[in-house]
Parts: structure tokens; sequence; C-alpha cells
């Protein structure tokens, strides 16, 4: 069995950074093929498992636009055939509506669909086509001239990215991250269900919020007041009630229980939210408060410049980075965001 997962283009590596990462801490055995940029199958998938890894998918993912379970591969030269040879019985309920999305090629969209729609209509009875609110979405890539030919088993909620962006929670503050990047930042930190998440710099929650979306525990800090009493309010927006919020300096902190994870965006530039640290030193002071408030086998995803250096930082506490990637704010400023781990003894 084979999952088509059709994947944000808004950064090269990200998207199957992020599937790669849910993959591994979810234990998802399966064979990735990466057709082209945004377009990935999922390939050797038992029978017995597909339900399962397809529900913690579409639950999870974040740079993933689109999940759906392959039917079968064509091309324009056996296609109608193909489409044709499809016991649509198995995967249409009632209504069904054909959307055909393009990668490099040239074939003709609306024609495409309108012909899938017409040869499944011919070979499947008691079914009708709604384009508005079908029960049934049947997703046709093109890529070349080479199609891939799916069915929609469970919806990706992205309407959520759009509605919980910041400036539309009830606590605003400028410069908080964008939920999608939050989400995928951690699913790079490994943390599965019920595991517990810390951000030291919690500043709106909007990192605590996406951990909480996909049923972790999480506890936020922040020295401002303000921002914690702030995360709080955004958590409960959200529904989200296994938290903690405490209103504390990094350096104090002591965690109650050592966390799975850690994921975060320390403040950077001129001011920074530990008071009396200017430059770098905020990052040093962070790890080394950080370090024994982890598990040992604990994740840290972070942002930060390209100007600061982690290397020395993080081998001096006994961190090690796994992956890095940049992301383009501006002219100049690189935002980078690390996966980092505990060295295994």
């Amino acid at each position: 069995m084979e999952l088509l997962c059709i994947q944000s283009q808004e950064h090269p590596q990200l998207p199957l950074a992020e599937l790669n990462a849910v993959m591994e801490c979810e234990d998802i055995a399966a064979d990735i093929e990466v057709i082209t940029e945004g377009l990935v199958i999922l390939k050797n998938i038992s029978q017995d498992n597909l339900n399962d890894y397809y529900e913690i998918l579409t639950r999870r993912l974040g740079y993933t636009h689109e999940i759906h379970e392959l039917i079968k591969k064509s091309n324009v030269d056996s296609f109608e055939e193909d489409v044709s040879s499809i016991d649509w019985s198995e995967y249409i309920d009632e209504t069904f509506a054909v959307r055909v999305k393009r990668f490099h090629s040239e074939i003709d969209t609306v024609g495409t669909e309108r012909k899938a729609g017409s040869l499944i209509l011919e070979n499947c009875d008691n079914i009708k086509v709604n384009l508005t609110k079908p029960k049934s979405l049947v997703r046709i890539v093109a890529f070349g001239n080479d199609f891939f030919v799916a069915i929609e088993r469970i919806k990706l909620n992205k309407k959520h990215f759009e509605d919980s962006k910041p400036h539309k929670r009830p606590f605003f503050y400028p410069g908080s991250m964008n939920p999608k990047l939050a989400r995928c930042m951690v699913n790079l930190s490994r943390v599965k269900e019920g595991q517990l998440v810390l951000d030291p710099f919690c500043g709106t929650g909007g990192i605590l919020i996406e951990a909480g979306l996909i049923g972790c525990k999480v506890v936020g800090s922040d020295i401002y007041w303000k921002m914690k009493n702030g995360t709080s309010i955004n958590l409960d927006y959200y529904g989200i009630t296994d938290y903690r919020t405490f209103n504390l300096d990094v350096r104090e902190l002591k965690m109650y229980e050592k966390v799975d994870s850690v994921v975060t965006d320390p403040p950077y530039g001129i001011s920074t939210s530990t008071g009396d640290i200017e430059g770098d030193d905020i990052f040093k002071e962070f790890f080394h408060a950080i370090y024994d408030n982890m598990k040992d086998d604990a994740y840290l995803c972070m942002a930060s410049p390209h100007y600061v250096d982690l290397e020395p930082m993080v081998a001096e506490v006994g961190f090690e980075i796994v992956e890095q990637y940049g992301i383009k704010m501006h002219r100049s400023l690189t935002r980078i965001i690390s996966v980092i781990r505990k060295k295994l003894d």
C-alpha cells in the first residue's frame, strides 16, 4: 500500500524533514520516494498499518497539505483504460469530485477532471458528482506525462493554520511565529502524544498551542508576566487543558519532571527577554540552564539568527546538532532552525 503526499513548497527542505521526523518518532515503517519537490510517495506500507499511519500523519504534519491513498499509477497513453479498470465502489461513497494537480506537466487540468469523472460514472452505479461538498475526493496528480490516481480517506485540517495565525488569537504580540513553522518545529523535536514539551521562552504560546493540539502535555515559561499570562489565555482558547505556565527567568528553571523535548524561539537582537543578558550570551546561558531539565534521549528544536554560531556552545554543554535549516527572513537575516540532542554516552 502507498500514500501520496502533496507538500508545501514554501521551503525546499523543511516539509521532507518534518515528514522524516514524524515517521521516526511514530515508528512508521515505509519507504520514501521523492517524485519532485512537493510530491512524495510513502511506499511498502502494510495493509494492517495503513489507516493508523494515515491518521497519524494527517493529525501531525504542518508542511504537508494533502495525504491520499494511492490507487494506481498511470500515464497519458493508458490513463483512460487505467481509470476505467478501478473498482470505484470500493472508494466512493455516494458523491464525488475529481481534482487534478500538476507538477511540471502540460496536461489539460479541466479536461482531465471531466474525462476522469465521466469514466468513473460509467463504471460505478449509484454515485453522483458533487463539486461543492463531495463525500469522496478523487485526487489525480500529473507529473510530466505520468499520473497518480488517489483517494482522500482523511482530510488534513489546513484551515487551522490560517485560523490560528498570531493576530487571530485572543492574546497577540508582534513577532510571534507562524503556526505552520511552530508545528514543524514541534515535529522536528520527535515528541509523541502524551509526552511533555517545554518552551522556556513561550511568548504568546504559539509553539505550545501546536504541541498541545497533537496531544502533548505542555509547559511554558517567560520572564515577562504579560507573556506567561497571554500564553495561558491562548492555550485555553484552543481547548488545551494539560498545561502549566510559569513567570521566571530561564536560568532559574527547575522542572518538576524532566521533559521529552524542548521547542523554542529564544529572543535575540538588541533587546532580550532575560533582562541583563546581551548578545550571544543568552544562547550560552540557555543551553546550560536547559540541559539538566531534559531527559537523556530528549531533542531540542530551536530558532536562532544565522550570525550566532551554536556549534561550540552546544558542544561545551553536552549537546550535538543533528540537523539545521535556513529560512531567509530578509536581506540581512536568515533564521536557522536547529535540531539538537543530548550526546549519548
